[in-house]
């Protein structure tokens, strides 16, 4: 049973938050978060398969295979990423002080970093960021956290759950942060679900892994895989409610983990850098879930196809070319095109100057789906994409000057 959920004042017992500024932003906003859990929680990760996988990343991969963590730490401006040595010792450094002030072991913190890649982090800001946010802790302050984590968002990422289980409320809340180079492996941009119900880790990470697989894994805004991405997933015990793997308690947890990520992938297509359009590609009709899942990501990355979103032109032809060149086998000739509801192309051939103007009218929406049946199977797959416009080219033409 979902209960609704004040955006404004949600808490999950057993965790603090706190985000504040410690001038790492120059602009005086937040820029340094801090998770804490009151007692030693049970966690799973999830993290980018980039090979150029920043420091912060690799000491959190390490500190995960536990399974019990008491703090997240994360900052911004800085990705701590292409740093090399002094970047990772500089990530232990962090976590060091954090555990020194929170008073616990420091194998039990992990780093998170975002924003631009090859810039050092600043030792100073970030030793009085991590001061002002350990004396910050609360249990309010997890929408301070979601302000703190942002680079180039423009509103804040939250969103809750809450359900029952024996009885007992459990709620399920999570908060990330992501605009740009974003098409999610195995990981997010940065995301942290957060529970005080009851879990063993290997129970946190096959909810994880299958929260993310139709949430943060089958969204794409341009294509780009970060070498920041983590996908954290936490659970405090607070609530006095227990989950154990094949119950029925892990499938109404894993349900709204899996509505909570979902809902902030979302989010994050829908506040990509310049967009103005959501799209889902469905696909189906295919011979395997692979070739499925690779013709929507064909077709989702297309700069062609999310440049006609962008202008609202229901130009079937470059859909049918990211088709043809995205590994899927079939057969273009039982092959059918809608896009906004409104079928354009049969057989490999256009539906007429009629079915163009409907699908224009409807591509001026907000939202609409694209959606292919390849005929040559059983098996579909979708991705959450959208338009790529001047204002994406602009931004990123001078992120670093």
């Amino acid at each position: 049973m979902k209960l609704p959920v004040r955006r404004r004042d949600i808490r999950v017992a057993g965790f603090l938050f706190s985000g504040v500024a410690c001038g790492l932003k120059d602009d005086g906003r937040k820029d340094v978060a801090l998770i804490f859990a009151e007692e030693p929680a049970a966690a799973a990760g999830a993290f980018t398969t980039n090979r150029f996988a920043a420091p912060p990343v690799r000491v959190a991969r390490e500190r995960l295979r536990g399974g019990r963590l008491r703090a997240v730490l994360v900052n911004t401006k800085s990705a701590n990423a292409g740093t090399g040595a002094p970047g990772l010792a500089r990530a232990r450094a962090c976590c060091a002080l954090a555990a020194r002030l929170l008073g616990i072991a420091e194998r039990r913190v992990v780093p998170c970093s975002t924003g631009k890649i090859g810039l050092p982090l600043s030792w100073s800001k970030m030793a009085r960021g991590i001061r002002l946010a350990v004396a910050e802790l609360s249990p309010r302050g997890l929408w301070d956290a979601a302000e703190a984590i942002r680079t180039t968002d423009a509103f804040p990422k939250v969103a809750a759950r809450e359900i029952s289980i024996g009885g007992r409320c459990v709620t399920v809340a999570g908060l990330a942060k992501g605009a740009g180079m974003i098409e999610p492996r195995m990981a997010t941009t940065l995301c942290y679900v957060l529970t005080d119900a009851a879990c063993e880790p290997a129970l946190l990470r096959a909810l994880l892994r299958d929260g993310l697989a139709g949430s943060f894994n089958a969204i794409s805004v341009d294509g780009d895989t970060s070498t920041n991405d983590t996908a954290l997933l936490l659970a405090s015990g607070a609530s006095g409610a227990s989950a154990a793997a094949g119950s029925r308690a892990a499938r109404t947890l894993g349900a709204a983990v899996g509505e909570v990520l979902g809902e902030l992938a979302r989010l994050i297509v829908a506040d990509g850098e310049g967009a103005s359009k959501v799209v889902r590609v469905a696909v189906r009709g295919a011979r395997s879930r692979a070739e499925a899942d690779a013709a929507a990501r064909a077709v989702a990355n297309s700069l062609l196809v999310k440049t006609a979103i962008h202008g609202a032109d229901p130009n079937w032809g470059r859909i049918a070319c990211a088709l043809g060149y995205s590994g899927a086998v079939f057969r273009p000739d039982k092959t059918v095109i809608r896009i906004a509801g409104v079928e354009v192309s049969r057989a490999a051939q256009a539906a007429g100057k009629a079915a163009e103007r409907r699908a224009r009218r409807a591509m001026l929406g907000r939202e609409f789906a694209i959606e292919i049946d390849l005929g040559a199977g059983a098996h579909a797959a979708s991705v959450l994409t959208c338009d790529l416009g001047v204002d994406y080219v602009r931004f990123n033409s001078t992120y670093s000057s």
